[in-house]
């Protein structure tokens, strides 16, 4: 009976064991469900993008600086390590009643329906895998309290039945994630055949000084950075896949992937930048992307006068807000991508479709996974990270970075190749100029320029005394601008600062 319990105290360890079970079972069990009615229903997904959306910007920041790329696995292993000191206090609190530890499970299952309730994309049927997530909780605690009495010979059953449930939740886990990922989306990629009537120009040979460090000029696709606040990459075929154009428009539309593919097709190269870089930060590539033109788009649907923003929606509700004057500008290469580097864009790209706007930063311009653009005004609306404080413009900052020497590397002294890019976008790079140890400055020499739209490189021969030395860079772009030496963070509109290096030279 629920309202009969023991008075004997169960051992430490069966409690134990039966928090860390009850909360693998009730995960399991959301995750199966969240597979059936929507993958971003799973509680334990809900509860972490919510704590992305929640999280300070300094935790953020430390986050995507501490960890790049694997912030989201550190944010979910995190979680999983959360969890599992709860489930064990959850026990520990339960030795001589289930209440204490039925109560924690309601109150974490509860936790999980205001997270996937609170998700901009999730509907009614979602809140239904939170829900079987807090009752199998619930109901696997107190069914294993009921099988763990003290005594000894006890003990065969109480380990039965802690491994049925935890074998149940192993099968839910794995039934969960197979659902979620049914959707074949590599199928429909390798359905997709990609001819632009426009190809971009072949790179040239001398575009990256790469034997000397630094990158090459085009970023193979799985090189590429990525920083979003998706925790599951969105799964979406390009045969589903529709965009509603509306909002300051004379003419609504509603675009399917073959509507794109029979507009003309353009290749550019472009590079992109996040404004989470640091001075010197890795997120920066370049790519030769295909798609069509987002000015030409918006000409067809007819932009109302005093619409200045484009805010547009991905398919997991991330918002993002473009300024209308920094597409429609002559020369802007502004794209809705579907391609790069000859490609479908990847999954974790933006496939099936992506935005791209060179000269903004991406958190302004470079919306992945896009199933929705608007025309509307920045008054009237206020997309992700506006919300959150951050600049609503963005312009990309004229920038140069030190790719080697490496930080504290040992190099031989005497002569030795510096070398590091630089990027003025719609500008271009004018000059770079490197010294050491606070000396005169030495104008470097430049790689052939492919477009203003892209990163530039530079070299430099140095001649090095043995000892250590700081070497530092700086751009300047075709309008005579000279990057700052004024540091700022990141945060709100970008990084400013000249990039140094510290290393040292050694006897060859």
């Amino acid at each position: 009976m629920w309202g009969s319990f023991r008075t004997t105290r169960v051992k430490a360890t069966r409690s134990v064991l039966i928090g860390l079970v009850s909360v693998a079972a009730a995960l399991a069990a959301g995750h199966l469900v969240a597979g059936l009615v929507s993958p971003l229903a799973s509680p334990f997904l809900a509860v972490g993008n919510t704590a992305i959306d929640l999280t300070p910007h300094p935790v953020k920041d430390f986050a995507i600086r501490t960890f790049g790329e694997n912030d989201k696995l550190v944010l979910l292993g995190g979680m999983a390590v959360a969890l599992a000191v709860l489930g064990v206090v959850a026990g520990l609190l339960s030795r001589r009643s289930p209440w204490p530890g039925m109560a924690l499970a309601g109150v974490l299952g509860l936790l999980g329906v205001a997270a996937v309730l609170a998700r901009p994309t999730t509907t009614g049927w979602a809140v239904i895998a939170p829900l079987v997530s807090l009752a199998v909780g619930v109901l696997a605690f107190r069914w294993l309290w009921s099988q763990a009495p003290a005594e000894v010979p006890g003990r065969r059953r109480f380990l039965l039945s802690t491994a049925a449930i935890a074998a149940g939740a192993g099968v839910a886990a794995v039934g969960g994630q197979f659902l979620a990922g049914r959707v074949d989306v590599e199928a429909s990629r390798r359905g997709i055949t990609l001819r632009p009537g426009k190809k971009a120009p072949e790179i040239p040979f001398n575009a990256d000084f790469a034997r000397e460090g630094t990158p090459t000029f085009l970023t193979p696709n799985e090189k590429f950075y990525r920083v979003d606040t998706a925790l599951s990459v969105p799964r979406l075929r390009a045969e589903d896949w529709r965009m509603r154009v509306h909002g300051m428009v004379d003419n609504e539309m509603v675009l399917t992937y073959d509507d794109l593919l029979r507009r003309p097709l353009l290749e550019k190269t472009i590079t992109l930048v996040c404004v989470s870089n640091e001075v010197g930060g890795p997120y920066i590539s370049t790519s030769n992307f295909i798609g069509v033109d987002l000015a030409d788009l918006l000409r067809d649907a007819g932009v109302r006068p005093g619409a200045d923003q484009l805010a547009t929606r991905s398919v997991d509700g991330w918002t993002c807000g473009t300024p209308v004057e920094s597409i429609m500008a002559p020369g802007s290469n502004a794209m809705l991508a579907i391609g790069m580097n000859g490609e479908p864009l990847p999954l974790e790209r933006g496939f099936p479709v992506r935005m791209v706007v060179p000269g903004l930063y991406g958190y302004v311009s470079a919306t992945k996974w896009l199933v929705d653009m608007e025309l509307t005004t920045f008054d009237a609306f206020d997309p992700y990270w506006a919300q959150r404080g951050w600049g609503k413009k963005a312009p990309v900052k004229v920038m140069s970075r030190v790719d080697r020497p490496k930080s504290f590397e040992r190099v031989p002294a005497g002569k030795f190749v510096a070398a590091g890019i630089a990027w003025a976008q719609h500008t271009g790079i004018d000059r770079v100029e490197v010294r050491v140890d606070g000396g005169p400055w030495q104008e470097t020499m430049l790689t052939a320029e492919v477009n203003v739209d892209t990163w530039r490189m530079w070299r430099i021969e140095l001649d090095l005394k043995e000892g250590n030395h700081t070497v530092e860079c700086r751009a300047t772009d075709r309008k005579g601008y000279t990057q700052t030496n004024e540091r700022a963070a990141p945060i709100p509109d970008g990084a400013t600062g000249w990039h140094s290096m510290v290393f040292t030279s050694v006897a060859g």
